[in-house]
């Protein structure tokens, strides 16, 4: 067994906190260690402890003063955008089809989406992020080259080829049948190969028919511990288009609810403009709904309303992404500094305790995927992003007069970048340093 011992501050989270003052909330370390073996951490603790405790000769990686988190998870993105950051759109609808489906189509090319693929896991590494949920396009060519590059760097992700059977150009579409087929190949294929998760992907109600719909219900029956990942009251004209195309609903929630895709293993991104009643609907079935707040503000869909959603008395699961491309960064850290400031525009507060929760063990928790990934728990897979609040000279002033914590989460959170991520560790193994690398 190969092993290395890692040392620095550790911080990772037990359960969500209650206040910026909830320290039971969280595990943190002043010179802490991780015994790592085999892609798992072993032990997790104080230095001299774990250092004792570690075999004679053992390779030891020295990453003080810095800050040794779990790796950050992004719930809710589009592998197939990354060359559609950045379009001049005035809202949703029109930014899907006059840029983001005609890109979509170039991924019926294998490799096109190859070279893509590699560009996207270099981001997400660059960036600090180790697990991500992603959707494909709708061509099986695009789910393959995602997963084959995702087994090459043993990193744990989901997701899932596109499924759509109308309202799209002719290059974007599927039938039924061959929703069903090639997702079912992918499932085949992919799912639990190395770390991989495969995803069933309905994109949205709008571009699917009922009769599409009942195939994603088969294959959820089929399959029940998949994943299932769509998008849900984005926006105000996509909810009314919604619900003319399925008058039989009750509103935009029930359509999914119709076909058996809400439950605990459900993600729906945005889910800005809920009704009460959709919201007791995701709340009975453990859905989650994916707060996604660059591309909320990008697009000018709304607020979403975190605090309500999860203080109401049936509260709803949230989890917290960057949506690529609609998302105009790859970082977690200036996604969550764009969702503090939604809440600030709301009367509301998100301590930076709250949002390393949410980027760490919070989205684990949404993926149920917390006994792998999302904490420095011995036993899960040493997935890790070290930090360091000084990194830019704006920041390292900053942080001259940092003193606690809170202070240094929240300056990481509102100054940081992908440069502030020193190390990304896959595995148990530096990836970010890696880059480029043969």
């Amino acid at each position: 067994m190969t092993s290395t011992l890692i040392r620095g501050r550790l911080l990772s989270f037990n359960r969500a906190p209650q206040t910026i003052d909830d320290s039971a909330a969280y595990f943190y370390e002043s010179d802490g260690a991780l015994l790592i073996g085999d892609g798992v951490i072993k032990t997790s603790g104080p230095y001299g402890v774990v250092k004792a405790a570690a075999p004679d000769g053992i390779t030891e990686i020295d990453h003080r003063p810095h800050l040794i988190m779990p790796g950050f998870i992004d719930t809710h993105l589009h592998f197939p955008q990354m060359q559609v950051m950045a379009s001049y759109a005035a809202n949703l609808l029109e930014w899907l089809n006059t840029y983001t489906f005609p890109e979509e189509c170039r991924f019926v090319e294998t490799a096109h989406a190859e070279r893509i693929a590699v560009h996207f896991f270099d981001e997400m590494i660059r960036q600090g992020t180790t697990t991500a949920t992603a959707y494909c396009s709708v061509h099986k060519a695009s789910a393959d080259a995602f997963f084959a590059e995702s087994l090459k760097r043993n990193m744990c992700m989901v997701g899932g080829k596109v499924m759509m059977d109308r309202n799209a150009p002719q290059g974007l579409l599927d039938t039924p049948d061959m929703s069903y087929d090639e997702t079912r190949a992918v499932i085949a294929d992919w799912h639990g190969k190395g770390r991989n998760h495969v995803a069933i992907t309905p994109r949205f109600a709008i571009t699917s028919t009922p009769e599409q719909m009942e195939v994603a219900k088969s294959l959820v029956s089929e399959f029940p511990d998949l994943h299932v990942q769509t998008h849900l009251s984005e926006n105000r004209d996509e909810i009314t288009f919604t619900c003319e195309l399925y008058p039989e609903a009750k509103d935009y929630t029930d359509v999914y609810a119709r076909y058996g895709l809400l439950g605990p293993k459900s993600l729906f991104g945005h889910c800005i403009h809920l009704s009460d009643r959709e919201a007791d609907a995701m709340s009975e079935t453990g859905s989650v709904a994916v707060f996604c707040p660059t591309s909320n503000l990008f697009l000018g869909s709304g607020l979403f309303p975190l605090r309500a959603l999860t203080r109401r008395q049936k509260p709803v699961r949230v989890s917290v992404a960057s949506d690529i491309g609609g998302g105009t960064s790859y970082s977690m850290l200036k996604t969550l500094d764009e969702a503090y400031k939604i809440l600030q525009l709301q009367g509301e507060r998100l301590n930076p305790f709250d949002s390393f929760y949410l980027m760490t063990r919070g989205n684990a928790e949404a993926l149920s995927l917390v006994e792998r990934i999302g904490t420095l728990e011995p036993g899960t897979d040493a997935d890790l992003t070290v930090l360091n609040m000084a990194a830019t000279p704006a920041m390292a002033l900053r942080a001259e007069v940092v003193n606690s914590l809170a202070d240094e989460l929240f300056l990481l959170q509102t100054m940081g970048d992908d440069r502030a991520i020193v190390e990304t560790y896959v595995a148990g193994r530096p990836a970010k340093s890696s880059l480029g690398a043969d």
